[in-house]
């Protein structure tokens, strides 16, 4: 039936997999909105800091999802060819592999402020992020085994569990929020702080969510009986395809958090508008993220398939998607950036009118790259279906790294073009990463696969 399904066919598959998972990305990064919201009404000071801790935060979290993301093919190829304990064993060894992580990241979570001094960052800012990330950063445990548990739940396609856990999430968050940043409902009154404590409750109510929908709901693969048992084929497997997946979303994230970096440079001001263009990008990402999600799964379920046929349409119709969403969003970032920007800044804000000057620009700039951006994504989750993860990880690194942060330096500070000219390099960095990668699916992968295919029995 693979081979013979037509691009509409394929559209609607996406489309009934899809759609929950671009709600649960939405849903997610409702929460980091939230934050962005509730603290930039709180004080523009307060912005600034969490801007950067949560900078701080995802670049370990992403880091250390490269084992969920690893599970996530790994399970369609496996449930594409009926073997159930291989579904339990890479998803057992994921877990093993993120709390692993999460509890090395864990020390400079909590000891930030060094770090962040030695970053760059003025000795207030870098207090007050720390202050968050005493507190946030041990959300990095709960938050990692989420992750691996969602991808085992994409992968076998229930996908809308997956989106009702994190609007949950979501939900819980918002109301932490408001009850310890501004001390509502007869609750201190944290500021920061209780962005904090919101963020760790919110984290731990998903892991409970997840769990108890999988021990009611899928108890048949038993991943958590015997959980201490030790499989070291399988979690030198789970390794091998997460740790480049892990430093690939690394060099991604490390060109935001370079750029988050260099507008602390350029002052509180620049860095809060920063943070609220980096928000909107976000959920616009979201989008494409979630259909990157679908590349992966249908692509992961193929590849277990061998059905190159069918691999190649879907690749086609996803990719089409992505391309025709960037589109309507560039519309809305450059024709209507003003009421965009207003929804995160307090209507008494001193320096609202030079957040808004600096954030239409860079909103100009984010409108550039959603192409790009969305391109680049939705490679990486083709090939990531087909098991493609170390090539891969080193174009990613040089087109972010080698290519994007030096421009962002080059175009912002030594041409003076500040904001603009930082995001300017990361338009730079994710078109270069788009080139490398579509051609390598386009090309090595998808050539790889059908000369397997030719030799299958």
């Amino acid at each position: 039936m693979g081979q013979e399904m037509t691009y509409a066919g394929h559209s609607r598959a996406i489309l009934v997999l899809g759609l929950p998972l671009i709600g649960g990305h939405l849903a997610q990064i409702a929460i980091g909105v939230t934050d962005t919201v509730m603290l930039g009404w709180y004080s523009v000071d307060a912005l600034a800091a969490v801007t950067l801790a949560s900078t701080f935060f995802f670049v370990l979290f992403i880091f250390g999802s490269g084992f969920a993301w690893a599970v996530m093919p790994m399970v369609a190829s496996f449930a594409a060819e009926g073997d159930e304990t291989g579904i339990r064993r890479a998803t057992r060894m994921g877990l093993w592999l993120s709390l692993a992580f999460g509890l090395l990241a864990l020390p400079p979570l909590v000891w930030s402020e060094p770090i962040l001094r030695l970053l760059g960052q003025g000795e207030a800012l870098s207090q007050d992020a720390a202050r968050y990330l005493r507190v946030a950063g041990w959300g990095i445990l709960p938050a990692l085994l989420v992750m691996v548990l969602k991808s085992y739940l994409a992968a076998l396609e229930r996908t809308q569990v997956v989106l009702w856990i994190t609007v949950l999430a979501a939900l819980a968050n918002a109301t932490a929020n408001y009850a310890f940043i501004f001390g509502n409902w007869g609750a201190p009154e944290l500021g920061i702080v209780g962005a904090a404590v919101a963020s760790v409750i919110t984290q731990t109510i998903s892991l409970i969510g997840v769990l108890f929908y999988i021990l009611r709901v899928v108890p048949e693969h038993q991943l958590f009986l015997r959980l201490w048992k030790g499989d070291t084929q399988m979690l030198a497997r789970v390794f091998r395809l997460g740790w480049p997946i892990g430093l690939t979303a690394l060099s991604e994230v490390g060109l935001f958090a370079a750029s988050a970096l260099m507008m602390g440079w350029l002052g509180t001001v620049p860095l809060a508008a920063h943070g609220i263009a980096v928000q909107l990008a976000s959920i616009t990402f979201m989008i494409h993220l979630g259909l990157s999600n679908v590349a992966t799964i249908r692509a992961g379920n193929a590849y277990g398939r061998r059905d190159v046929g069918h691999m190649t349409r879907g690749a086609v119709v996803v990719t089409g998607m992505s391309v025709a969403f960037a589109a309507v969003t560039i519309i809305f970032f450059v024709g209507w950036p003003e009421p965009l920007i207003n929804l995160f800044i307090q209507e008494g804000e001193a320096a609202r009118e030079e957040i808004m000057v600096i954030g239409v620009g860079l909103l100009a700039m984010a409108a550039l790259f959603q192409f790009v951006d969305g391109a680049q994504a939705i490679a990486l989750g083709l090939l990531r279906g087909v098991q493609d993860t170390a090539i891969p990880m080193w174009m990613a690194a040089f087109s972010y790294w080698l290519v994007g942060i030096p421009c962002s330096y080059l175009l912002g500070f030594m041409l003076g073009w500040d904001g603009v000219g930082v995001w300017a390099g990361l338009v730079i960095g994710l078109g270069t990463a788009s080139v490398l990668l579509n051609s390598r699916f386009w090309g090595p992968s998808l050539r790889g696969m059908r000369q397997a295919a030719a030799h299958s029995p």
